[in-house]
């Protein structure tokens, strides 16, 4: 299989990017939750949809919950925002509040992680997207569980040819302690389009002396 790889630069500029995406997604759940959200991304990479799911799998044993959206426009594919499921309780209890018996907590679970996948996505994409002088289109979102094979697979576009772009967050909000991962599947010529961009915006951030792409 033919493998897109990202040099430094652009490996730099594309966690700048998501950071700056998920920096205001936090602001956006801060507002949801009434309390403090830090979402950071310590690493990005360029792997197979195989090779994501034994990742996953080597950092997590537990049952994994994901909510997944498709997007499109300059480049196209699978958005995934994926927790351990029992993380993904601490975040619905921080969402709908301590008051809430469990079963109430339980009815609410997908309708609680489908918004909250929905705000961390959007404002992680779009920010990407407009930063990159593009737009993008999101699906409504969906909730997965299974492990990271199963998350994998189940995907509408599934080519032999498909890449996963392996984001790392943390996720926390205060008293808590969630983690969690983002991963956009796409298929080569997706990837391709998205690093002809990147080139595009290091050229045109190296040119700004206001930016400073990697410092």
């Amino acid at each position: 299989m033919s493998v897109v790889t990202l040099d430094e630069l652009e490996r730099d500029a594309l966690t700048e990017l998501v950071n700056i995406g998920v920096s205001r997604a936090a602001a956006s759940l801060r507002k949801m939750v009434g309390k403090q959200v830090l979402l950071s991304v310590p690493s990005v990479e360029v792997v197979t949809q195989a090779a994501a799911a034994a990742l996953i799998g080597q950092q997590e044993s537990d049952d994994l919950v994901a909510i997944r959206q498709a997007f499109g426009g300059a480049f196209s594919g699978q958005a995934l925002l994926i927790f351990p499921e029992s993380n993904s309780m601490e975040l619905v209890r921080a969402l709908v509040g301590e008051e809430l018996e469990e079963t109430d907590v339980v009815a609410l679970q997908d309708e609680a992680l489908a918004e909250t996948g929905n705000v961390i996505l959007n404002g992680c994409l779009g920010t990407m997207a407009n930063m990159l002088d593009q737009s993008l289109q999101m699906s409504l979102p969906t909730v997965l569980y299974g492990d990271g094979k199963v998350l994998f697979d189940v995907v509408e576009q599934e080519t032999s040819d498909g890449l996963v772009l392996f984001l790392y967050i943390n996720f926390s909000i205060r008293d808590r302690n969630i983690r969690g991962y983002i991963a956009m599947i796409m298929d080569l010529p997706a990837l391709e389009t998205l690093k002809g961009l990147l080139g595009a915006f290091i050229d045109r951030v190296t040119s700004d002396s206001n930016w400073a792409v990697g410092s």
